[in-house]
């Protein structure tokens, strides 16, 4: 939960008064936003990958077909298909011969039009659906291939324990549902609606997803087995559920950022932190009730080495930050064979997939769209986020953890395109179902007032996503 320590927030004055420190953030963030364009770019290069060889095989001619947006600065054209580099490394495109006769037509007073030979509205709507279905479809073999490659090599993944802290018991506040089923600080939360919980991954992605719904918890007190129910309630800035609990991270050092207050002070990895501000320091949470309200600096920290008592002064005026990690347990998963790598990836992407189509459903709950939705600039600072913390720690962990997360976001651009509105692929394939049951094509006209009734729609949803973004890139600082 408080993971690198980070306290600026705790702070109300502007405690980042060094010209160097504001100058690392800015590149860091800047670090973060082209590693998240490339690997943003990845995921939507597949996507339309899937539409150029769908419209290919479909008979369709394609007539370009581009890595990144914007101006070519190369091309060459092979077998018909012109190839393009954009200027703008984001995705790609895939551009079909008549894909835009329906745009075209109405502008004139005819019912009808006929479409380019060999152009996309010239094949039959079976193929077309084929052509569009495709892209959504290559973004769930890129999720299966990528999760199958990681349960194939298998991994290792520092992370939070099982074990909780009550939020009121740093906050004060008792109304949550963790309080309300009788949950306490310290309990170990080994099973949720029958699903063992190894880990914090495991408690969180359950709970996340199942906001309102009243879920039995098996959680171990004192050596003893005690079995509760708990309701999570929707969080209305992330569209998840929540019961109000940190997870137990026991305060030892498990990295120390050179020049930092902590190094300064004499902190080494392996230190166990007792008390800080003459407060006891069970667990890493406790730094939130700490800091809660403080404006100045220093802070007075004592720990434990060897047996050995020690005491010092941290000096957060420049950083506004501890400068130090907590040691995390290390998760180790086991290596899976050719088909087995490939079920489990297969059956990581169901679930995954699945979930994304059940969190839809949180939009209709009164959640806040302009945090709980993330637009394009969010997408690509998380992406590069988790890849620069992956990296951070080693290369492989930056590896596992950056295609991991592009496996999850590859899964939500599928279940974004096949909702059935206008300009997204869900839509062009409930145009064409109609057009196979009608046996003829929708007059333009209707086609078009539905193609704008979605540029609106989603116009609409984009700028609320990107005032989002801008809040939460400005919050960054």
């Amino acid at each position: 939960m408080l993971r690198g320590a980070n306290i600026r927030a705790a702070f109300k004055g502007g405690s980042l008064a060094s010209a160097g420190v504001f100058w690392y953030i800015g590149a860091m963030i800047l670090v973060k936003i082209l590693l998240g364009l490339v690997g943003l770019g990845v995921v939507v290069f597949v996507h339309e990958l899937g539409h150029f060889l769908a419209a290919r095989a479909m008979g369709i001619e394609v007539e370009a077909f581009s890595l990144g947006w914007g101006k070519a600065f190369l091309k060459k054209k092979v077998g018909g298909v012109e190839y393009r580099l954009g200027v703008f490394p984001i995705g790609g495109y895939c551009k079909m011969k008549g894909e835009n006769d329906f745009r075209d037509a109405p502008t004139g007073k005819d019912t009808a039009f006929t479409p380019a030979p060999g152009g996309f509205y010239a094949a039959h709507p079976f193929r077309r659906i084929v052509v569009a279905f495709a892209g959504p479809f290559f973004n769930v073999l890129f999720a299966v291939a990528v999760f199958s490659v990681i349960w194939g090599i298998g991994f290792e993944m520092p992370t939070l324990d099982n074990r909780i802290v009550l939020v009121s018991d740093i906050s004060g506040d008792t109304d949550y549902p963790a309080n309300a089923a009788g949950l306490e600080t310290g309990d170990r939360i080994i099973e949720i609606d029958g699903k063992p919980c190894e880990n914090y991954h495991d408690v969180q992605q359950t709970v996340a997803l199942n906001p309102g719904r009243a879920l039995p918890f098996t959680v171990l007190r004192d050596n003893k087995i005690v079995n509760l129910t708990v309701t999570p309630e929707m969080d209305r800035e992330t569209a998840t559920g929540k019961i109000g609990v940190y997870f137990w991270t026991d305060p030892v050092i498990g990295r120390v950022v050179p020049d930092s207050p902590a190094a300064k002070a004499g902190l080494q990895p392996g230190d166990r932190i007792v008390r800080m501000e003459g407060m006891d320091f069970p667990y890493s949470a406790a730094l939130t009730a700490i800091f809660a309200g403080r404006e100045e600096a220093p802070v007075s920290v004592e720990w434990e080495r060897a047996g050995q008592q020690y005491a010092g002064t941290l000096d957060l005026a420049e950083t506004g930050t501890l400068g130090i990690e907590w040691q995390l347990p290390v998760y180790k998963t086991p290596r899976y064979g050719f088909f087995g790598a490939i079920a489990k990836g297969a059956d990581e992407t169901w679930a995954t997939f699945t979930a994304s189509v059940k969190s839809l459903t949180f939009f209709f709950k009164g959640i806040d769209f302009t945090k709980a939705v993330s637009g394009p600039v969010r997408i690509t600072y998380m992406v590069g986020d988790i890849a620069a913390s992956g990296f951070s720690e080693s290369a492989g962990s930056g590896l596992r953890s950056s295609a991991e997360f592009l496996a999850f976001i590859s899964i939500a651009l599928c279940v974004m395109n096949l909702l059935p509105l206008p300009i997204l692929d869900g839509g062009l394939i409930l145009l064409f179902l109609v057009e196979i049951v009608r046996r003829r094509p929708a007059p333009p006209r209707a086609v078009a007032v539905f193609q704008t009734f979605g540029i609106v729609l989603i116009g609409g949803l984009m700028l609320v996503a990107l005032f989002g973004d801008i809040l939460f890139l400005v919050n960054q600082g």
